[in-house]
């Protein structure tokens, strides 16, 4: 395939919800600001979408509601699928690729789950498959991790990767709400949708931590293997205890690099106030990415919204334009940023990792219970950082531990000791703490 400059490219979209509809309108309104990067016109040609009532179709030559209209079409370049899901998305990314079109997607779960596949039909093709817009809104993460941190090997990275579950967060801390309050409000105000288990479950923010680690140390995408964890047993209660060790909540996606392999967690973390992303409130994104070579960089803006991902959409776009012009023959990069993965490298599994930890203990009000909990922890080779014991609760009382660096194996072990105490009334809440040497406070 080879456009020359001036000529436009042939553009085709399936879907027309937020993304499409996002991408359409920016299409149109800078318009004139892409063909002065790139000397030619970005033209949607044709439109396929589930219904056609009430959609601002102006200008497009051809529409229907089978988006398969738009894959077969031969005239066009480049197809943008912004169905979502998995049915018929799935199919259609791969008819385009087996038809020799280049395809954009905001589609994260598609990528995670199903990305090392898609990939190589996007390889055998010829073609590329990609999806900036599938990872952090209009932060160019992507980008930033698979070209402009290119030169370094990445040691860890970690992000507010779901904005909902981000303005859930900073609610509870500012206001001293309760979970199932926020999230009734976040569906109010649209962030959060009428089934919010993607969000609050952490699973959204894994699809994105599976994309970001594969690129980050070069390994195949791992789903399957990324460890979920939700916000939904956060309460306002362990808010106030950490502020009070001088640590604030946020729900994180990580990926570190370690001697067993690679971590991938997302999870509830306690963070230094002082941290970089400890600030990073409301539905904002933010990824920070340290470098052996370069330190820690921040990446932060919007990581949803119609104008934040029609922004990388479109960048997407205008990339492939150019490769298009190129006459290039082959992708001009490897879809995940290594052209050999490192395929002998292990995903961790969570009981492996190492980690410092804040627990919640609801003890009976008696003599001794702080010291038999000492003692299980000591036996387990787990060493108290802080201690804080409050007033009694009724007849309990509850205990916040801060502990050093433990592997995650043993203190479950802890705490299965630990709750198995007639002095302990009722289930550990436990919170992994994430200290991020190598970043500047």
């Amino acid at each position: 395939m080879n456009v020359e400059a001036g000529k436009p490219i042939s553009i085709g979209i399936c879907g027309l919800g937020t993304v499409g509809a996002g991408t359409l309108a920016l299409l149109k309104d800078n318009a004139d600001e892409i063909r002065m990067r790139l000397g030619s016109d970005l033209v949607v040609n044709r439109i396929a979408t589930r219904t056609l009532e009430g959609k601002d179709l102006e200008g497009v030559a051809n529409t229907s509601t089978d988006v398969f209209d738009v894959v077969n079409d031969e005239s066009i370049d480049i197809v943008i699928e912004a169905i979502g899901g998995y049915d018929p998305a799935l199919e259609v990314i791969k008819q385009a690729l087996a038809n020799k079109k280049h395809v954009v997607t905001a589609n994260k779960a598609l990528i995670a789950e199903h990305g090392n596949e898609l990939f190589e039909i996007a390889n055998q093709n010829k073609v590329v498959l990609a999806y900036e817009s599938s990872v952090a809104g209009g932060i160019p993460i992507i980008k930033a991790l698979r070209e402009g941190l290119a030169a370094n090997k990445i040691n860890w990275l970690a992000g507010i990767i779901n904005g909902t579950g981000n303005f859930i967060m900073t609610e509870m801390a500012s206001k001293q709400r309760q979970f199932g309050d926020v999230l009734t409000e976040a569906q109010k105000l649209g962030y959060a949708e009428a089934d919010p288990s993607f969000d609050v479950e952490g699973i959204d923010a894994a699809h994105k931590l599976t994309i970001m680690g594969s690129i980050a140390f070069g390994i195949p995408l791992q789903f399957d293997k990324t460890y979920t964890e939700g916000i939904s047993q956060i309460t306002p209660e362990d808010i106030s205890y950490a502020d009070e060790l001088g640590y604030c909540i946020k729900h994180l996606g990580i990926a570190r690099r370690s001697e067993k392999g690679i971590e991938m967690r997302v999870h509830p973390t306690l963070l230094s106030k002082s941290r970089l992303l400890a600030n990073v409130n409301g539905v904002g994104n933010a990824i920070l990415i340290h470098g052996n070579k370069v330190g820690a960089t921040l990446y932060s803006g919007p990581g949803a919204g119609a104008e934040a991902t029609a922004s990388a959409v479109v960048a997407d776009l205008i990339d492939l334009a150019r490769h298009i012009q190129s006459g290039a023959q082959s992708s001009v990069y490897p879809a995940l940023g290594y052209r050999d993965m490192h395929e002998q490298i292990s995903v961790v599994d969570i009981e492996a990792i190492e980690a410092e930890y804040y627990l919640r203990i609801p003890a009976v009000d008696r003599v001794g219970v702080m010291a038999k909990i000492s003692n299980i922890l000591q036996e387990h080779d787990i060493s108290i950082e802080a201690v804080i014991q409050k007033e009694a609760i009724s007849e309990t009382v509850p205990i916040i531990i801060l502990t050093h660096s433990a592997e995650e194996k043993r203190l479950n072990q802890a705490i299965a000791a630990i709750e198995a105490l007639d002095d302990v009334a009722g289930t550990i809440n436990r919170i992994r703490v994430e200290p991020f040497h190598g970043e500047a406070e």
